[in-house]
């Protein structure tokens, strides 16, 4: 359900990327988006602030894998945000298995 959250939420910004350029604006902001127990971050600054002592990954909101800093992936996916690690596990996602 909230991998379904995010993805609309997702949608939604795109959306309104296109219709209005302005909403950029509104994208860039420090403050995360909550998605149940797991915020998502536009950057990986905000993240990283959020658990300084926690590893930084990028998670694709849509299949709910995570990939680690220096993947083929990380900060690539077509839908995704930067989140703590801990709380990736936590609420259910998992790391790649396929190391990219």
């Amino acid at each position: 359900m909230t991998r379904l959250l995010a993805s609309l939420r997702m949608l939604l910004v795109a959306f309104a990327l296109a219709w209005c350029p302005s909403a950029a604006l509104a994208t860039k902001s420090a403050v995360p988006v909550a998605a149940g127990a797991l915020q998502l971050f536009s950057t990986e600054t905000d993240a990283q602030r959020h658990c300084p002592k926690d590893e930084v990954v990028w998670l694709n909101t849509n299949s709910g894998i995570y990939h680690e800093k220096g993947m083929r992936w990380y900060g690539h996916t077509r839908a995704g945000a930067y989140v703590c690690r801990k709380e990736a596990d936590a609420a259910g996602d998992r790391d790649t298995r396929n190391g990219q």
